[in-house]
């Protein structure tokens, strides 16, 4: 019985593939068209875009064409070729503007650019596209059904892009014992404070820079000591104002008792 059914399957299987590759072959532009949208509709978005590429360009001024636009836009994103999806949904919301499909093709147009951006530690440039692109929908689509689903994905690259920017800065705090250079640490966290001032990672930022400031005074040269130990106490206060039970309150009350030794000791020394 197996074996009957496996084989009922098979037929059908090569019967279909059989009518496929007839349809593929011949002129008939509507039987493609037909096809097409069975195949669409199937799920089967690989080959009714090998169907629908043959026939988009002979359907141009036709009253089938914006469906065929349609589901021509939707193969490429069902398959996951987001440039080219992006680019022929772009196209498609310039051509159709009255369509009843225009915020949904909108929509997975912006998603699309979503959809490249890559983890946050490459290149982020698909990332700040998808941004902008996201940020035009909604501002064009306000209420939108796809609303609430475009302000999640907002969220989820600007998360990207703190996190890229917070990396960086962090990055420059960890090489400061090859480098000394601990002040361009500091200014890459005011810089990603600045720009990102609802950030997740504020308190980290802040202590980072903070703690970017305390190994510059520590291992500061002598006529400059006072001025970075005054700096370093000033960013831990700000720290304590922002944060009053820091995750780390131990380790950032021992840095604060050697800077209060250095700045005492330098006081006494004068004195």
């Amino acid at each position: 019985m197996k074996n009957y059914i496996y084989i009922i399957v098979l037929v059908l299987s090569i019967n279909s593939c059989s009518e496929y590759q007839k349809v593929l072959k011949n002129e008939d532009i509507a039987a493609k068209f037909k096809l097409g949208t069975e195949l669409f509709d199937a799920g089967k978005f690989d080959k009714a875009n090998r169907i629908f590429v043959q026939i988009v360009p002979k359907y141009r001024g036709k009253p089938q064409a914006e469906k065929l636009m349609y589901m021509y836009c939707k193969t490429y994103y069902e398959s996951r070729d987001y440039y080219t999806a992006n680019y022929q949904m772009e196209r498609f919301v310039d051509a159709y503007a009255k369509s009843e499909k225009l915020e949904e093709i909108a929509f997975l147009a912006a998603k699309s650019y979503y959809q490249l951006s890559p983890v946050f530690s490459k290149d982020q440039t698909e990332t700040t596209q998808g941004l902008e692109k996201l940020q035009e929908f909604i501002n064009r689509y306000p209420s939108s059904p796809y609303l609430e689903e475009a302000n999640k994905l907002v969220k989820e690259l600007d998360y990207k892009l703190e996190e890229k920017a917070y990396s960086i800065a962090l990055q420059y705090n960890q090489t400061g014992p090859y480098h000394r250079d601990y002040n361009s640490a500091i200014k890459a966290f005011d810089n990603f404070l600045l720009e990102f001032p609802g950030t997740a990672f504020k308190e980290d930022a802040m202590f980072y820079k903070f703690d970017s400031a305390y190994k510059l005074a520590v291992n500061s040269v002598a006529w400059k000591e006072k001025e970075r130990v005054s700096k370093a106490i000033l960013y831990y206060n700000s720290l304590l104002r922002a944060f009053p039970e820091p995750k780390n309150a131990k380790q950032l009350q021992k840095m604060f008792e050697d800077l209060d030794s250095i700045q005492n000791n330098s006081t006494t020394t004068k004195g």
